[in-house]
């Protein structure tokens, strides 16, 4: 079998690498030999071993007919969109670390891929090197979905991690998330839980079968995280994690990326660091938790080597994956019931105590002139209705505490 790679950044290279170094290993899992016939890429890379299989026209390989397996790790929608689904028209299986091309397109791909009796397979763009996508696609079937959830981003709970750690503020954190090149000069795909809200639609839409478009889905970063959040937190005994969750209640799908005080009771509390862990919550079989490096170059390709491995191994047969393009339309989060962590100026203590039912108050060490607690259960709606009448310095959504 002979495989393309479209791109040469840290994933394709990656990849490369992998198919290169344990190319016997690979080739006998997937039950034939497998080759790197070409790598694509604008630029040229003088000395390095891909030279010999550089090409600059995506023509050559699409064009190819011994290319059998097409991986796509350029990133962003366009062209990778273009160019996977015209390598899907013509016969080609395809398997991509594409979160953007995913969530965006990833029915109308499986469509093409179902049409044609090849594969589209996406399992690095949720979660890099942890397997998510084919547990999820292939071996939960028997349960109903109740919930998936998960830290689906390394930077932001890496960022989290060490305020917690260092007591340091929001703005420290990022500087040194960024001198490590876990966040990019413009973090906002990360910081802004941009990154997250595409992950967990591909979930999403994978756990209830039908599109979920990431532009519906609730999201909420981390740039409103302070010191004082994390004091609070630690005096409850719980950690402030970027949660995106994807939860069927009452018969209705809701979805959500934002900040969660979660206590020591709850499976994800002690993922730190730039790990990643994915809880998915089955009617029957209860919580089962994915955990793992999330990101990072060979964690990723790694990945993606198992999905071309997976293509090869079913040349000529549809992996069935139950994903239709028909719209999933997401409840309102404004109906879904939270627990809530809340500051407020502490002459305001009184007011707070009559608008809301408070569960307990809370006291941080080194924290004055405010008063904070955590609520009961409430609907989202209800909270906004009752913030209106008071000064809200902090408000963070909390499980387990």
């Amino acid at each position: 079998m002979k495989v393309a790679i479209l791109g040469y950044g840290i994933v394709g290279s990656g990849v490369f690498e992998i198919m290169r170094s344990n190319q016997e290993g690979i080739s006998r899992r997937a039950g034939e030999e497998i080759e790197v016939k070409y790598v694509l890429d604008l630029r040229d890379f003088p000395g390095d071993p891909v030279e010999d299989v550089l090409v600059h026209d995506f023509k050559r390989i699409v064009e190819d007919p011994e290319i059998g397996v097409v991986v796509e790790v350029m990133g962003g929608v366009e062209p990778a969109y273009s160019y996977v689904k015209e390598a899907l028209l013509m016969g080609k299986s395809v398997c991509t670390s594409n979160k953007e091309l995913v969530a965006k397109h990833g029915a109308e791909l499986l469509e093409i891929a179902k049409q044609k009796k090849k594969n589209f397979l996406f399992e690095a763009s949720v979660g890099g090197g942890i397997p998510i996508i084919r547990p999820l696609n292939q071996s939960l079937t028997a349960d109903e979905i109740r919930e998936v959830s998960g830290i689906l981003n390394g930077t932001t709970n890496y960022m989290l991690t060490k305020m917690r750690d260092e007591d340091a503020d929001f703005d420290e954190v990022l500087k040194d998330a960024q001198k490590r090149g876990y966040a990019e000069r413009n973090p906002s795909a990360d910081v802004d839980g941009f990154d997250a809200g595409r992950k967990i639609a591909i979930l999403t839409s994978l756990a209830y079968g039908m599109q979920v478009d990431y532009e519906d889905i609730y999201t909420e970063g981390i740039t409103k995280i302070t010191k004082t959040d994390i004091a609070y937190a630690r005096a409850a005994g719980a950690n402030i994690k970027l949660l995106g969750t994807g939860k069927k209640v009452d018969g209705k799908v809701y979805a959500m990326v934002a900040p969660c005080m979660i206590g020591k009771e709850h499976p994800l509390y002690t993922v730190d660091d730039v790990f990643n862990a994915i809880l998915v919550r089955g009617n029957f079989l209860g919580d089962i938790m994915f955990y793992g490096k999330g990101a990072g170059k060979l964690p990723t390709a790694s990945a993606v080597v198992s999905d071309v491995v997976d293509a090869v191994k079913h040349r000529g047969t549809n992996i069935m994956t139950i994903w239709n393009s028909r719209k999933l339309e997401l409840a309102d989060v404004n109906t879904l019931e939270s627990t809530f962590f809340v500051r407020v100026p502490e002459d305001e203590k009184q007011k707070a105590q009559d608008i809301f039912d408070i569960d307990r108050g809370l006291v941080a060490d080194d924290v004055a002139g405010e008063y904070a607690f955590l609520t009961k259960p409430m609907a989202e709606g209800a909270f906004v209705e009752a913030s209106k009448k008071i000064t809200v310095i902090s408000r963070i959504r909390t499980e387990s505490v």
